[in-house]
C-alpha cells in the first residue's frame, strides 16, 4: 500500500481559498441584513390614517358610515402576503381614524344607509394623512 503524503505547501492553497470563500460568504451575509433592514424599516413605516365622510350638496358629515380599509402585509422571503381588513365606524362628526397602519396600497371602502357605495385605492406616503370622501345619491329606480 502507498501512502501519499501531502506537504504543508500543498496545503496553502487550499487553507488560503477555504479561508477566501469563508470572508466572501460573510461579507455576503452582512450585506444582506443590512438591505433586510432598510426594506424592513421602509415596511414598517406606519401611517396614522384619518377619514373624514361627507355627503350631500351641503358636505354634511355622514354619522356612523362603515368604513373599511383593507391592506397587504408583506409575509417575508418564503410566506405569501397577509391580506389585512379593519372595519370602522364614523363618529358624529363623520370621522373614522385607522390605528397606525402600513405605508403603501390601501382599499377603502364606505358603506352608509341611504348613500352610494363608495371604493377606491389610495397610496400612503407620509406619517399623517387625512383622506376626505364625498359620497353621492344613489341612482334612482322606477
Amino acid at each position: 500500500m502507498m501512502q501519499k503524503r501531502i506537504s504543508m505547501s500543498g496545503l496553502r492553497p487550499l487553507v488560503l481559498a477555504g479561508v477566501v470563500l469563508l470572508l466572501s460568504t460573510a461579507v455576503a451575509i452582512a450585506q444582506s441584513n443590512s438591505s433586510d433592514k432598510n426594506d424592513k424599516a421602509r415596511e414598517s413605516a406606519t401611517t396614522k390614517l384619518r377619514i373624514e365622510v361627507v355627503a350631500g350638496d351641503k358636505d354634511a358629515p355622514v354619522a356612523n358610515a362603515s368604513v373599511y380599509v383593507r391592506f397587504a402585509e408583506s409575509g417575508g422571503f418564503l410566506r405569501k402576503d397577509k391580506k389585512i381588513e379593519m372595519s370602522l365606524k364614523t363618529s358624529q362628526e363623520g370621522i373614522a381614524k385607522a390605528p397606525e397602519i402600513r405605508r403603501g396600497k390601501v382599499l377603502i371602502q364606505v358603506v352608509a344607509p341611504g348613500w352610494k357605495t363608495f371604493g377606491q385605492w389610495y397610496t400612503l406616503e407620509k406619517d399623517e394623512e387625512t383622506i376626505k370622501i364625498k359620497l353621492e345619491k344613489p341612482p334612482h329606480w322606477y
